[in-house]
């Protein structure tokens, strides 16, 4: 799939703050102009739910990030997991697949630093 095809679904997981009730997952990670942070809801020793942040201006970073957000919901917490390359094959259409695989380096930045 290509971003602009999944920008077009609309992205499910990202606010502007974060939720109540939430715990992070890590820290923020930032890299120059970007920057991204994720959220998850605990029940019952798992993720019911995942949400995050990011700027706004990369849209390979929100498209990266919202699959990511979505592929965490239902792991155990602690001990979730996320298989960078199966994020990235999702999206093996997009051209410059260099970006993509920097985005996702930020994305596991965020995912495994502590807070």
């Amino acid at each position: 799939m290509k971003v602009a095809e999944y920008h077009r679904q609309g992205v499910r997981h990202w606010v502007a703050e974060p939720p109540a009730g939430y715990v992070p997952l890590g820290a923020e990670a930032r890299n120059k102009n970007h920057r991204v942070a994720f959220w998850g809801q605990v029940e019952a020793g798992h993720l019911r739910d995942v949400r995050f942040t990011s700027s706004r201006r990369c849209r390979k970073l929100l498209a990266l990030a919202d699959v990511a957000a979505e592929r965490l919901r239902g792991q155990p917490y602690p001990g979730y997991t996320l298989d960078a390359e199966a994020v990235l094959a999702f999206f093996a259409e997009e051209r410059d697949q260099q970006k993509m695989a920097d985005r996702m380096a930020l994305i596991m930045q965020a995912l495994h630093s502590q807070a």
